[in-house]
């Protein structure tokens, strides 16, 4: 018998039957975070009588309505945000693999069921239980407020990780109900999703409540809370409120935050370092062991930045002189070290792409594998399998994994006929992992475990292999991590993924 109505801890919940799969919509997993919780930690959900109606999705959280990479979300944003979703093969005592998905977006922009995230195909071909949710973002979830506001905000810079960990815990509480594993539960997220695994798997307050986790194109952790600190200056300032005057930005229209918050370049509101949540830096923590024992598969895209050069409308008709102009201002005191190395051929368009994919994703993810490898399992793969435009550009994997063929108004994420091979490997690898905390499957060809002395990975392709250190730039950004040479300070960055 196929149940679509389920009791949780806090009510019953009807869902939907759809292609053979169980589906429930827009469950709030905490109380929503507005008025005076604006700012606050989750707190738990209310319980309700009756049956609630789970066939909607929930709003996304307060966010730019129009965006070129999560297209219009008009009228469907709000501060009352926490709200998750589910697929299952069917609510009965199976106990399947959980999967929990955290959706990426620079922390600015994004929901958990922005049309690629679908659980149809990893409940219907893998028997797995497929969770996404959403959280708050920008300002909503990362303005830190201790310096401005007090002890009671002091976790305010990491409300939307704390929103995460609200989910979880429901998750573990309530999942066995619709068919899944309390005790087998992998997290998985891309970008800033990936960037808030990273964090999780440090955070003290996540412990226990996942077994596994999956890391595609994360960037540096969290920023430390004088940064922070700062930006929130900015902000009120901009806003026209005072140090003293907290209750104003506590009533100001959500819209009127949002507004604000957009003349701040990208992935400025992100975790902090607040010495609560995070008690310190989260990759401290992790060299300590906090992640210890924890199978993960951690991976990048060889051309990751190209997505966001092509979102720039000048970039097309950048000279030389125009990309050398830009990089040394990225880079700055870096930038003598790295021309030396990438002169050696023409720095155009494409080299810094390169340049720029490394520094923005690839090396911090092949860091953190590194620094995870030591301590835990850990699969490392490269995704290579090139858009006819933009090549293996940033998110381009997300349709593989998901094994989703096409997304409705979005003719960049179409997998192509020769893509469909490795849809199946890349999604049926995922599955094994959820499965067995281990990504080898019939599908792809045997996949060995990273270890930084021989640098296995999976090359994700149209013909996928295995490779041993492919990264060809990896030796110069350890050279220039090392020295620390970055100006961590330096305001203006193209991107500050990377800053301090």
């Amino acid at each position: 018998m196929f149940e679509t109505i389920v009791n949780t801890l806090y009510g019953e919940v009807k869902g939907e039957r759809i292609d053979g799969i169980s589906i429930w919509k827009g469950i709030p997993y905490a109380a929503p975070p507005v008025g005076s919780l604006r700012f606050c930690p989750p707190n738990p959900p209310s319980s309700w009588d009756g049956i609630r109606d789970a066939s909607k999705f929930g709003k996304s959280a307060m966010q730019p309505e129009k965006s070129t990479l999560i297209g219009d979300k008009s009228g469907t944003i709000s501060e009352d945000c926490l709200y998750l979703n589910i697929w299952s093969p069917n609510a009965d005592d199976k106990l399947r693999p959980v999967m929990v998905w955290i959706h990426g977006g620079g922390f600015i922009a994004g929901s958990g069921y922005d049309g690629i995230y679908d659980g149809t195909s990893f409940a219907k071909e893998g028997n797995v239980v497929i969770v996404t949710l959403n959280y708050r973002l920008g300002a909503f979830g990362f303005l830190y407020l201790k310096e401005i506001a007090g002890e009671k905000y002091s976790t305010s810079g990491n409300c939307g990780l704390l929103d995460q960990i609200a989910a979880l815990k429901w998750v573990k509480e309530n999942i066995k109900a619709f068919g899944g594993d309390p005790n087998k539960i992998t997290i998985f997220g891309e970008s800033a999703g990936a960037a808030s695994i990273g964090n999780l798997l440090a955070m003290p307050a996540a412990k226990g409540l996942f077994n596994q986790a999956i890391i595609e194109s994360t960037t540096k952790l969290a920023i430390n809370s004088a940064t922070a600190s700062k930006a929130t200056n900015k902000l009120i300032n901009l806003l026209g409120i005072e140090k003293n005057e907290f209750e104003k930005l506590i009533a100001l229209p959500a819209d009127k935050l949002v507004k604000a918050s957009l003349t701040f370049p990208m992935a400025t509101f992100r975790p902090v370092i607040d010495n609560v949540s995070i008690p310190e830096d989260p990759e401290d923590l992790l060299r300590k062991g906090a992640a210890k024992n924890i199978p993960i598969i951690c991976g990048s895209n060889k051309d990751e930045f190209a997505l966001f050069s092509a979102a720039n409308p000048s970039f097309d008709q950048w000279d030389e002189k125009e990309i050398l102009t830009s990089l040394e201002k990225q880079f700055g005191t870096a930038w003598p070290e790295l021309y030396k190395y990438f002169s050696k051929e023409k720095i155009d368009k494409k080299t810094y792409n390169r340049i720029m994919s490394y520094y923005s994703f690839i090396y911090p993810t092949l860091k953190y594998s590194e620094i995870l490898s030591t301590m835990s399992p850990v699969w490392v793969y490269k995704f290579s399998f090139e858009h006819p435009v933009l090549g293996a550009f940033h998110s381009s994997e997300l349709q593989y994994v998901w094994n989703k063929n096409e997304v409705k108004n979005i003719n960049l994420f179409k997998i192509p006929p020769q893509g469909r091979k490795l849809a199946k490997q890349m999604h049926h690898a995922w599955i094994a992992f959820a499965h067995n905390g281990n990504p080898n499957a019939n599908e792809i060809p045997y996949w060995p475990g990273f270890e930084v002395k021989d640098r296995a990975v999976m090359v994700f392709n149209d013909e996928s292999r295995v490779e041993y250190d492919p990264y060809e730039d990896r030796k110069i950004w350890e050279k220039i991590s090392e020295r620390n040479t970055f100006d961590a300070k330096k305001e203006n960055r193209d991107v500050p993924f990377f800053n301090n």
